[in-house]
């Protein structure tokens, strides 16, 4: 615990303060605050539609969510004389402005990590933003040379 802040794996009753959050992340990226009236219908499926194959870390203040980051897992399919393995990517990390730089992003990360090597996996990648790549880079995150994109 972080100074009163608990990290913690999300269940089914966090789909609302998870919705707030990216709502809330989605503001800052404008700079105004978002209009859709779709939204909260369209996160309770979605958050549905994904809960066999994420795992969505939180940092809970007690009273509020305060910040998030997502494990969203692969698994590699089997292959004759390779031992089974699965890889992760680190989605929709956020924390909240007022609880920044108190070590919640990291904390949230030890976490992510933690889980990921419990459960095997051989790598964790992530599209970070510019502001965030000191962030990772610090955590011990490099250029992932040895995967391919397109953007579509």
């Amino acid at each position: 615990m972080i100074d009163g802040v608990a990290i913690r794996v999300a269940d089914q009753h966090d789909a609302e303060g998870i919705a707030g959050l990216r709502r809330t992340l989605r503001d800052e990226q404008l700079g105004r605050p978002s209009h859709d009236d779709g939204f909260d219908a369209r996160f309770e499926e979605w958050i549905r539609s994904e809960a066999g194959r994420r795992v969505s870390f939180l940092a809970d203040a007690g009273d509020r969510l305060i910040g998030m980051m997502h494990l969203v897992v692969f698994e590699r399919m089997p292959s004759p004389e390779r031992t089974p393995s699965r890889w992760g990517y680190l989605a929709n990390a956020f924390v909240l402005e007022g609880f920044r730089d108190r070590g919640v992003g990291s904390a949230l990360l030890d976490r992510l990590l933690g889980h990921a090597r419990e459960i095997g996996c051989v790598r964790v990648v992530l599209s970070p933003s510019e502001r965030s790549v000191p962030f990772y880079a610090r955590a011990g995150f490099g250029p992932a040379t040895m995967l391919m994109a397109q953007v579509l």
